[in-house]
């Protein structure tokens, strides 16, 4: 009996997939992430045109957060702004240029400062933050991870045109400078020159683009 009405239910939903074609559903996918982008547009402290984000969007300090004109990101985008945390309060700052594309799983977290250029490219599961989590001293350790104090060890900026592979971690103080690229789970701990290629974990410069 489960199995005949198993087999009935399957083939609804092959009826309904000629309804509801793939095509169709783009469409209307497309529709929905343009208004929950609309919905989000106070949220920001400043946004430009061609505003287009891909729901769930997490959001935290929107009025921190300002946005240039042809931004657009895919599902899962986690961008914080934080204020305060643990008691300690912050004047946080994130702005990004014009037509920056951030793609599925992205976290860009700030306490102090993060600089996205213009024409920016983010592939997935990248993670840019100008904190850190705790200090690594003896009175630190001590405590639980989550109890443990935010610090920032200075701004992070990323200049125009940069592309940052498949899980890039682009750490505190950090500046990656126009034209660079970098490598897929490369982890950026100092600052990379423009027109550079890098990859690794430490980032190192392997090519320099003349």
């Amino acid at each position: 009996m489960k199995q005949s009405i198993k087999k009935i239910i399957a083939r609804m939903l092959y009826f309904f997939s000629y309804i509801f074609s793939r095509k169709l559903s783009v469409k209307l996918s497309s529709l929905y992430n343009q208004l929950y982008s609309m919905w989000f547009l106070r949220e920001f402290k400043a946004v430009g045109e061609g505003f287009l984000i891909s729901y769930p969007l997490y959001l935290h300090g929107g009025k921190h957060i300002a946005i240039g004109d042809g931004f657009s990101c895919q599902n899962r985008l986690h961008i914080h702004a934080f204020e305060e945390v643990l008691g300690d309060k912050f004047t946080p700052e994130i702005t990004i240029g014009n037509n920056v594309s951030i793609q599925h799983d992205c976290h860009i977290g700030a306490i102090n400062k993060i600089t996205i250029g213009n024409n920016v490219l983010m592939a997935s599961k990248v993670y840019i933050s100008d904190h850190f989590h705790g200090e690594i001293t003896k009175d630190a350790l001590f405590l639980p991870p989550a109890m443990r104090k935010l610090f920032s060890k200075g701004p992070v900026i990323i200049e125009d045109n940069v592309w940052l592979g498949e899980g890039v971690v682009v750490l505190p103080g950090v500046t990656i400078g126009e034209n660079s690229i970098i490598g897929a789970n490369a982890v950026v701990t100092k600052s990379i020159p423009r027109n550079s290629v890098a990859a690794g974990n430490p980032a190192r410069i392997v090519r320099e683009i003349e």
